[in-house]
């Protein structure tokens, strides 16, 4: 019997325990514990490996800006739950249930009738002194009545086990996405725990706020559409905002993808606009509309704030509930709550001042090292100041400052965190604590509001942090509220379905999604095109010094410099000076033709289409990021820098497969295809055509041949080339391999079936896609007199048919970019007249 995991637990009796109290354990733990007291070391290890992969696997991360590791930190999760009793969470729920409907209520009077401000129950400089008070928003009635469809209370206990609301979050809470991933995750490291606590479920949360959202927003009779607003990759929850877009079935979409017409929200799709209904966002405020809010926004959605005047769509949370995330606030509430709702308020707030009042500001002074002084508003300029921190000067410079603008200051009661277990993932089965915070969610339903059973629980990532942030290295846990009855099985993945509800294919691809994924199509082929030539070039230096090779080298770094991987002309480049050229085209970012630079183009929109991508996909692609950075510092030599090249052409050719076996072939895929198609067809008739002007030029049989080997290595045909003939390379063969064979996935012909094939799926008018241009351009090289490529042609004949068959591959090559232009036009672009006549010009 393994000794006790609580002999070395670290019990504070100055703070609140969650595990244990003064009589030991608390009940609503025991039978947690004897599980995990029952595991050795190695079974909890496991589990927490467990847990590590699955967020790995699910690309679960919290995004930090200037962090060494990069930018997509991997999200912290422990493995231990928090837990609450039942009765207790009984109490939370019911005071945030109130909480929210006051606030509710607040937003609805500071932007209309403004009684709490008639009446003195708020003062005026905390409404109109804060820049989340929008004046185009007074007078606004949302769709449905509500100004809050999702709200979160930070909550932090007292030393004597009450709870506190330290922070209101009103404008777009963050973190609903996380605790459900972290249900998720930890549910499956303890599946009977789960099971035989009861542990309430989660799912009906989600579908409760799904059904308001539909419900509440002005549909004049026509099925609901509602989407998710996200400021983009960079926003340090976007992983979040895809996670949540995926669960509730919303697409997801940036300020450029919706456009407002006659006070009409609508979003741009490939098959035209489609009317948006509600939007539930991720965006501040200020940034939603750069025409009424901010007007150098360029992450927001022009006319937006005109559409909601006019009732034309739902937003949530509303425009302009900013305005209560000010830590003055709390000190005001109660009254407003007897005001408001005639109810006296049920979970206080941590004790406020704010010093804008002068009996406030002279406790403020008097107390100063007893208090934590925060700015009255958010991005107020102040960071947060423990008074108990600060010397003798420190307190008088900043009493200065506090009588200087004391309408800036909020002051509030230090906070002694209580402090919640967690696994130290070392070999012992030791347990440590940490200081932790809640966060609670309430969501609005068709039946009112409905409180998350549980929460987004936050651990400090070391010991006496008084500030829980993810940012600083903080940690997450799942949070756990056992149920006494039933617990109810219902899943918004499991949904029971009618015939009428069936989708053969979704109508709201965005067009900006699918202009992404066409692009990753087109980066993922140039990306392999770059590698294959590169890796050919530099094989072929290293052989440079033997005389029959130099007509293969010669065209190969002919090759690599029309596709700007070395610099100047070939024939007046040293080989070391060319070899330098393609390290950097292969290593550096700055190469903009180079395979990092395109790489890092890749990733790109990859991360804008990421919830249309399979793990797969994203996996290999972020470990290839991760090759080619590390690989700047180890190789330095021909062969290592082969040896990565080989490594990298083998994740492009899984992304290709990837997008054959694992995505959906709907609009958004077809367009990811027709993009590879035609970036195979651009790098390919181009690199033929170089190829045959320089081919004119390299004198003697051998030479030729091993240019032309060089050719069919570098298009990957090789060894069809080898089996079909079983004869020495020649002209003839491989450029008709190359171009007329349309069962060769690498020869001209079979790229312009497949475009065809698939456009003609696009139901669209092929005169306007410039289609017919294409098959002109490719029935000119059918046409080509291929005889006069034969070794017995006079020399001269042969020469100018070369050259002929090249300028038919330029124009090719220009047909496919025209087509790619038209394309663009014609899904990604919703400009109507303007852009045929851009074209007529």
């Amino acid at each position: 019997m393994p000794s006790s995991i609580l002999s070395h637990y670290p019990y504070r009796p100055d703070s609140y325990d969650e595990l244990f109290g003064e009589d030991g354990v608390r009940p609503h733990w025991q039978e947690f514990l004897d599980h995990i007291d029952e595991s050795s070391a190695d079974v909890l290890k496991a589990r927490a490996a467990q847990l590590a992969r699955g967020i790995q696997q699910n690309g679960v991360t919290y995004n930090v800006y200037a962090d060494p590791r990069g930018t997509d930190r991997p999200w912290s999760l422990d493995l231990l739950p928090l837990i609450l009793p039942t009765e207790e969470w009984r109490g939370i729920s019911a005071a945030i249930s109130q909480r929210v409907r006051l606030l509710d209520a607040l937003l609805g009077d500071l932007y209309g009738d403004q009684t709490t401000l008639a009446e003195g129950l708020l003062p005026p400089e905390l409404v109109f002194g804060h820049k989340g008070f929008h004046w185009p928003c007074k007078g606004i009635k949302p769709a449905g009545g509500a100004f809050l469809h999702l709200y979160a209370a930070d909550l932090a206990r007292s030393p004597d086990g009450h709870w506190w609301v330290i922070a209101d979050r009103t404008q777009s809470p963050s973190g609903a996405g996380y605790a459900l991933e972290n249900r998720l995750l930890v549910s499956r490291a303890f599946p009977d725990l789960f099971r035989d606590l009861q542990v309430q479920t989660l799912a009906g949360f989600f579908r409760g706020l799904q059904r308001s959202l539909g419900s509440q927003a002005p549909t004049d009779g026509e099925h609901p559409l509602t989407v998710l607003l996200t400021p983009g990759p960079f926003n340090e929850t976007y992983f979040e905002h895809v996670y949540l877009a995926r669960y509730l079935g919303f697409p997801l979409v940036e300020g450029q993808d919706l456009t407002v017409r006659h006070d009409t929200v609508y979003l741009k799709t490939v098959s035209g606009l489609k009317r948006v209904h509600a939007i539930l966002r991720r965006l501040d405020d200020d940034f939603c509309d750069p025409v009424e809010l901010r007007a150098d926004s360029a992450l927001g959605v022009p006319g937006l704030l005109g559409a909601v005047r006019a009732g034309r769509v739902l937003v949530a949370n509303a425009l302009g509930s900013g305005l209560l995330e000010s830590a003055a606030l709390p000190g005001f509430l109660p009254g407003i709550s007897r005001h408001l709702l005639g109810e006296e308020l049920m979970m206080p707030s941590v004790a406020t001042w704010w010093c804008g009042e002068e009996p406030a500001k002279a406790v403020v002074l008097k107390h100063l090292r007893e208090l934590v002084i925060k700015p009255t508003f958010p991005g107020g300029g102040s960071d947060v100041i423990f008074g108990d921190q600060l010397d003798a000067p420190q307190l008088a410079a900043l009493a200065a400052r506090i009588e200087a603008d004391p309408s800036a200051f909020v002051a509030q009661e230090l906070v002694k965190l209580s402090r919640a277990p967690a696994w130290t993932g070392g070999h012992r089965r030791k347990l440590m604590t940490r200081a932790m915070g809640l966060r609670v969610y309430a969501a609005i339903t068709p039946e009112g509001y409905s409180v998350l059973p549980g929460g987004l629980a936050r651990v400090a990532g070391m010991d006496n942090t008084r500030i829980l942030t993810m940012q600083k290295g903080g940690s997450s846990k799942d949070t756990w509220v056992p149920s006494d009855g039933p617990v109810s099985t219902f899943s918004l993945l499991q949904n029971t379905l009618r015939v009428s509800d069936l989708i053969g294919e979704t109508g709201t691809l965005s067009s900006r999604l699918a202009e992404n994924l066409f692009w990753f199509g087109r980066y993922g082929e140039r990306c392999d095109a770059v590698a294959r030539l590169a890796r050919l070039a530099l094989s072929r230096l290293s052989e440079g010094r033997r005389t029959e090779r130099a007509g293969a080298l010669s065209v190969m770094l002919d090759l690599a410099a029309g596709a700007g991987l070395i610099e100047g002309e070939v024939s007046a480049t040293p080989l070391a000076k060319a070899e330098l050229d393609l390290f950097r085209a292969v290593l550096d970012r700055r190469a903009e033709c180079g395979l990092a630079a395109n790489l890092q183009r890749l990733t790109w929109c990859a991360t804008q289409a990421r919830e249309h991508l399979s793990l797969d996909h994203w996996h290999a692609l972020k470990r290839l990021s991760a090759e080619i950075e590390s690989a700047r510092g180890r190789v330095s030599d021909v062969s290592a820098l082969l040896e990565f090249l080989d490594e990298a052409l083998t994740t492009f050719v899984s992304l290709s497969g990837f997008a054959m076996d694992n995505m959906t072939r709907d609009m958004g895929w077809r367009l990811h295809i027709v993009g590879r198609r035609l970036e195979r067809l651009d790098n390919l008739s181009g690199r033929l055509a170089r190829f045959l002007r320089r081919y004119a030029e390299v004198a003697g049989p051998l030479h030729r041949e091993l240019a032309v080997e060089a050719l069919l290595e570098l298009c990957d045909s090789i060894i069809t080339y080898r089996t079909r003939y079983r004869a020495q390379p020649e002209l003839l063969p491989a450029m008709h391999l190359l171009t007329m064979d349309d069962a060769n996935p690498h020869a001209l012909a079979f790229q312009a079936r497949m475009l065809s094939n698939y456009l003609k799926t696009f139901e669209t008018d092929g005169v306007e896609l410039g289609v017919a241009e294409l098959d002109r351009a490719f029935g000119a090289v059918q046409a080509f007199p291929w005889a006069h490529l034969e070794s017995l042609c006079p020399e001269p004949e042969r020469r100018e048919a070369v050259l002929q068959l090249a300028d038919l591959l330029d124009h090719l090559a220009r047909a496919g970019r025209h087509l790619s232009d038209r394309l663009a036009m014609r899904f990604f672009s919703h400009v109507g007249i303007a852009g045929q006549a851009t074209f007529a010009a």
